[in-house]
């Protein structure tokens, strides 16, 4: 008897690693349990990490202990005795905007933005500039106007965000926010009427 359990355990042993089923009202695809790849992940990237500290040539960014920040951020590290960037680069935000890739888009339609356009372009303005503290790489490259929409380019799908949770909290409004699951893209939408 103790043989025929042994057999009987190790039979349903396989079969539950074979044909294990989870019972839900969620639909589950092959999709969502696969690894997303950034196909276009590392084009953006050097081959090799950065000497230190340098800086950007075009927007004065300081690259230290690893991360870019702002000029007006950086600070001598025990790392860095008598500090000065030494070694003249591109940053990943300027190589962005010179290749015209961006990494979030930002739509503002509605009758309330032919009303309140000044108000609009200071509270965006504010926002990059608050985002550019905490981030240097995080700009706004292209603004546009085109039959009344705003259509806004950034470097970074967190600025993105960032503009549109900021403009649903000062404008109330309708935001939508889709992301990409291939590559680091979001497209946020904000409409009032």
């Amino acid at each position: 008897m103790e043989n025929r359990y042994q057999i009987n355990h190790e039979i349903d042993k396989e079969l539950a690693w074979d044909t294990y089923v989870v019972k839900s009202n969620r639909r589950y695809t092959n999709q969502t349990f696969t690894k997303r790849v950034d196909h276009e992940g590392g084009l953006h990237r050097p081959p090799l990490k950065l000497a230190e500290p340098a800086f950007c040539q075009s927007c004065d960014a300081i690259y230290s202990d690893g991360h870019w920040v702002a000029k007006n951020t950086a600070r001598e590290s025990s790392k860095h005795k008598h500090w000065r960037p030494t070694e003249a680069t591109t940053c990943p935000a300027c190589k962005q905007i010179q290749n015209g890739v961006a990494g979030g888009y930002v739509s503002i339609s509605g009758s309330f933005v032919k009303e309140h356009r000044d108000e609009i372009d200071s509270l965006i303005e504010n926002e990059a500039e608050r985002a550019l503290e905490n981030n240097p790489l995080s700009r706004i490259m292209n603004r546009r106007v085109i039959d009344g929409q705003v259509k806004i380019e950034t470097t970074t799908e967190h600025l993105a965000q960032r503009l549109g949770h900021a403009l649903k909290k000062a404008f109330a409004g309708e935001v939508s926010f889709d992301f990409s699951h291939e590559n680091k893209v979001a497209r946020v939408s904000w409409h009032r009427d």
